[in-house]
């Protein structure tokens, strides 16, 4: 599929990668979740993040965002977040990015020592308070909540959490793995085989909003001591996140803050497999869908890696894969 040229300026968050894409023409929708809808079935648009996505112009672990007009004035910009296998609903390490971005590229001013970016994602409105004097970025996301503790997944028990995606959690000693790269085969795949024995289950389900249902990912984690964890986050089918992954970290809060263990005024420390790290707080306390609920401030760095330009030539018959 011949997109013309398609100029893009990535970011890592943490070791994750994120590619944003300014312009990817128009998407149908009344608002953010609703383009989400659209992008799905849009051949165009599917058509672009897999040119982008797929090797060889990315990889199987590649991650981007399509910016989008906002459902209103409210916000700054809204962005469809995708990776190998679509379009996800939520996504931490690319609000952030796109948080950094937004500042340093003078899309969003800066407003003093704070600076808020404003964006709506397709689980909600969050904001990227990006600090002016040392890179920091803190992701305050929708309320997130405990769904369901101790849910038994054939030889597994698991806890399930929302945190705008939802996300099957899992103390990676109980397997008898590490959280460590050497390890990261033998994470990927009992990720995906929770997440999919767990993904036609009640505790799948949004309460609310059926576009949000579904398992996205599998948290495995290790305690390094008091409200400090190492983990790796398989999301989508198999992808592992290179950083502590933003909206999993939105989803450990959560589960932390429902079982006592995480309160107001304390700080939980998150490692990722490669040793990049976020911290996390809760921002206040509220009810949603009858569960009550905590609001993630998870704060991390984005930066740089280049802005490149894409193309497809017309002799070029290989229109792209995904080898893993």
């Amino acid at each position: 599929m011949d997109h013309g040229v398609v100029r893009t300026v990535d970011y890592h968050t943490g070791g994750e990668p994120f590619r944003i894409v300014t312009d990817p023409g128009p998407i149908a929708g009344k608002t953010v979740a609703d383009r989400r809808v659209t992008a799905m079935s849009d051949p165009r648009v599917d058509g672009l993040r897999r040119l982008l996505c797929f090797e060889p112009r990315g990889h199987a672990d590649m991650y981007g965002g399509f910016l989008v007009p906002p459902d209103d004035d409210g916000a700054h910009l809204g962005v469809l977040f995708w990776h190998k296998d679509g379009f996800s609903t939520a996504c931490g390490h690319g609000t952030i990015a796109l948080g950094a971005w937004a500042v340093r590229s003078g899309l969003v001013p800066v407003t003093g020592d704070r600076t808020d970016v404003i964006i709506d994602v397709p689980s909600g409105r969050v904001t990227a308070r990006v600090h002016t004097g040392d890179g920091r970025v803190d992701f305050v996301n929708v309320p997130s909540y405990l769904i369901a503790r101790d849910v038994e997944v054939g030889e597994y028990r698991v806890d399930v959490s929302f945190g705008g995606a939802i996300y099957a959690q899992v103390d990676a000693a109980s397997l008898g793995l590490t959280v460590t790269p050497e390890s990261y085969q033998d994470l990927i795949a009992v990720g995906r085989e929770i997440k999919w024995a767990l993904n036609d289950s009640p505790w799948a389900r949004h309460p609310s909003d059926d576009r949000l249902s579904g398992v996205y990912g599998t948290i495995l984690y290790e305690e390094l001591g008091p409200l400090h964890h190492r983990n790796v986050t398989i999301f989508a089918d198999g992808e592992l996140d290179r950083s502590p992954c933003g909206s999993g970290t939105a989803a450990r809060v959560a589960t932390l803050a429902a079982t006592g263990r995480l309160t107001a005024g304390q700080t939980f420390t998150h490692d990722s497999i490669v040793g990049s790290r976020f911290t996390a707080t809760i921002a206040s306390e509220t009810t949603v869908d009858g569960h009550p609920a905590v609001v993630p401030c998870i704060t991390g760095s984005a930066y740089p890696t280049g802005e490149h330009t894409f193309f497809v030539d017309p002799g070029d018959d290989l229109p792209g894969f995904v080898l893993r």
